[in-house]
């Protein structure tokens, strides 16, 4: 079963948030209906970013990596390149 990894972006303020899941969109309404405890201070969100991962080890090195410093970097800039 594939894994997403996914990126989102708080549209209020300078928060990006990096999960993984089965079910991107049931996912991402949670986060924007508040329903997420991490996240609901910052919603509402855009995704950012998605990939897929054909496994949960997989998955959670990219996740590890998009958390990063270095990943966190490229994330900034493609979410400033989007808004």
């Amino acid at each position: 079963m594939l894994i997403i990894v996914y990126v989102i972006s708080s549209l209020d303020s300078n928060y990006i948030y990096v999960g993984m899941t089965k079910n991107l969109e049931e996912r991402l309404r949670r986060h924007n209906r508040g329903w997420e405890k991490t996240t609901k201070p910052y919603a509402p969100f855009i995704l950012i970013y998605q990939e897929s991962c054909k496994d949960r080890h997989e998955a959670r090195k990219r996740e590890k990596y998009w958390k990063s410093g270095v990943g966190k970097e490229k994330l900034r800039k493609l979410r400033d390149k989007l808004t």
